[in-house]
């Protein structure tokens, strides 16, 4: 069984996964952190050099790539992967599919804590960021919603987020 998260960035994917992978005993990958991985630069990098555009077709293959292993893994996705091409259809086929929804306000406090480790938010000024946040998330909203299950993580502690995923999947 794979176990994707998606959601916005500073939702918790990261974390999150990284806790239930261990509770549950299944393998993590992180898809950024393996695009980065197997292209030796970092993603700041990769937008950097190469662009978008072939970041989005290189996250794509990886993401089909690793959806089609047999392995029982917990597979944090990069906040805009639902958005392109059909992933969201592919993820859901492919996978159980957690949408960790989180409010703007939270999203802000986390976030404007590691802009510059964040390529798609390190030039906007603080004062600009809400609005941005908003603006972005109500975009990409319509593709997270389209999980299998959805959690709030607002005000929940990491523990408490993954209980829930395991009581939704009955693991």
């Amino acid at each position: 069984m794979i176990i994707s998260l998606v959601g916005y960035m500073g939702s918790g994917k990261s974390h999150i996964s990284k806790i239930l992978s261990e509770k549950i005993n299944f393998k993590l990958i992180d898809l950024d952190k393996e695009i980065s991985r197997r292209n030796k630069l970092t993603i700041p990098e990769i937008f950097e050099k190469m662009g978008e555009i072939y970041f989005r077709k290189l996250e794509r293959e990886i993401l089909e790539e690793i959806l089609a292993t047999e392995e029982n893994i917990v597979f944090s996705l990069g906040g805009g992967t639902p958005v392109y091409y059909n992933n969201m259809e592919i993820i859901n086929h492919n996978s159980k599919s957690v949408f960790l929804r989180t409010s703007i306000n939270t999203l802000i406090e986390r976030i404007s804590k590691q802009k510059e480790k964040r390529p798609l938010i390190a030039n906007i000024s603080d004062e600009d960021l809400p609005e941005f946040i908003a603006k972005h998330l109500f975009e990409r909203n319509a593709f997270y919603s389209k999980a299998q299950f959805q959690i709030s993580t607002d005000s929940k502690e990491p523990e408490e987020i993954m209980n829930e995923i395991i009581e939704k999947l009955y693991l």
